[in-house]
């Protein structure tokens, strides 16, 4: 089968490998019907070294597929059926996912190898979320049912780590897949003023679409000030950030109103950021982390199969596995905001 590989920053390639095979009881195999490149693959392309004995790393983590093996010990599922697979795999029984937080789970990991025709699923049983049977693979409904895996999913944890609803003003920062998907999980929520920070015009113009009130395309203090004279100088309740940039941290801290909140779901591209003083003297709230999507798939689906709501909107582009390194490419550039792959 074809899959793709990067090797090291900027050196992705598409290579034939043998079909995967369940390995364990709790395993299953996808027949991949749709994936994507995520925004996160983006930082191993700007920086990954090169791989030792000339490995290279397996690279997708974002996928919906129909089911080609079974585990023994994976139950109410049968081959053929279309699901989704949250980008965090987990046994989702464990105490941390029970209690909702899927990515905590101690038998849990990150996906990987799905922008391949075939993709391996370990905890299959507690991962996949199954789709109605009446979905075909050419179904327009295809992009935003991928988006439960993790884009759609981290906006709105973004969203409701936040607190958002009818009563909060909200900021959010980025412009990417995950930024207006946060935009649009905020109106959801119910937030009537939603300022965007973003500079692209294509990407914020569907951010308004999908519910920004306001956008603000400057950065650094100049977008910081920007944000505050659209909330009489008093900021935000709630800040989406969708970036894991330090600027967007500090423009993060700049914009948060006193007693507010900030979400992070951009994954940190830092380890030490300023949370002393400033933060406990104004009562800032720091919150959010890795999204648990797949407890948001039962809330997050009905309104993608009743047309409420089109997530998969972020999908700008098409390309099949041949065409992935080029897809690379054209999100490094800035050329598309979200690749869709179709094997």
């Amino acid at each position: 089968m074809k899959t793709n590989k990067m090797y090291e920053a900027g050196d992705v390639r598409v290579e034939d490998v043998p079909v995967p095979r369940v390995q364990q009881p709790t395993d299953s195999v996808l027949k991949v019907v749709a994936s994507c490149i995520c925004g996160t693959d983006l930082h191993p392309y700007h920086n990954m070294e090169s791989h030792e004995h000339g490995e290279g790393a397996a690279m997708g983590h974002e996928v919906l597929g129909r089911i080609e093996e079974l585990g023994e010990d994976v139950t109410g599922f049968e081959k053929g059926d279309l699901v989704v697979v949250p980008f965090f795999y987990a046994d989702n029984t464990c105490p941390h996912c029970q209690e909702g937080w899927t990515t905590s789970c101690v038998n849990g990991g990150f996906m990987s190898g799905g922008q391949a025709e075939y993709v391996h699923v370990p905890q299959a049983q507690g991962s996949m979320f199954k789709l109605p049977d009446e979905i075909e693979d050419d179904s327009p409904l295809i992009p935003s049912l991928l988006t439960l895996s993790d884009v759609y999913g981290t906006g709105y944890h973004a969203a409701v780590m936040g607190g958002v609803n009818e009563n909060t003003t909200v900021t959010v920062i980025g412009d990417g897949a995950v930024g207006l998907l946060a935009v649009l999980s905020a109106k959801k929520l119910g937030a009537e003023k939603i300022i965007l920070m973003g500079r692209h015009k294509e990407r914020t113009d569907l951010g308004v679409e999908f519910g920004a009130t306001d956008v603000v395309a400057e950065r650094g203090e100049e977008g910081i000030a920007k944000v505050r004279e659209l909330t009489n100088g008093e900021g935000t309740h709630v800040v989406l950030e969708c970036v894991g940039l330090m600027p967007a941290f500090e423009m993060s801290a700049g914009v948060v109103r006193s007693g507010g909140v900030i979400s992070r779901v951009g994954a940190p591209q830092y380890n030490d950021a300023p949370v002393g003083a400033s933060f406990f003297g104004r009562n800032i709230t720091l919150t959010g982390g890795p999204a648990p999507t797949r407890a948001y798939m039962d809330e997050l689906l009905p309104d993608i199969l009743n047309g409420t709501l089109n997530p998969g909107r972020v999908f700008d582009v098409t390309m099949g596995l041949d065409d992935v390194p080029e897809g690379y490419r054209a999100m490094d550039n800035r050329e598309a905001l979200k690749v869709l792959i179709r094997p």
